[in-house]
């Protein structure tokens, strides 16, 4: 809907899991969501930049090294333990150019 209201037609959006996002991207099964959202990742010549929103642990080992493989990622924290444990394991690949830090519940103790 977001889309749509901004008149945004050249982004197609799918919800998968991190794990799941690395077996499709690897051909690995197809998914029902990609095909729903009418997305065909073999059709892709080559992503460019990943958006990743992990949970408080983090992106696990798998999805960290296939973030190291994408030109640019967008990380999105709200740990920043393990936020500082990622980042420390892309500084081989990449390297860091924007950082913001967003209280995101300023009315929580």
């Amino acid at each position: 809907a977001n889309l749509k209201a901004n008149g945004v037609s050249n982004t197609r959006v799918a919800r998968l899991s991190a794990e799941e996002f690395v077996e499709a991207l690897a051909g690995g099964r197809p998914f029902r969501r990609l095909d729903e959202a009418g997305v065909e990742l073999a059709s892709y010549d080559r992503l460019h930049t990943l958006l990743v929103d992990p949970p408080r642990a983090g992106l696990d080992l798998t999805s960290r090294a296939l973030a190291a493989t994408f030109a640019r990622v967008v990380y999105v924290s709200c740990n920043p333990e393990t936020l500082a444990r990622d980042l420390a394991q892309l500084s081989a690949t990449h390297t860091l150019t924007r950082l913001a830090a967003f209280d995101q519940f300023p009315y929580t103790p």
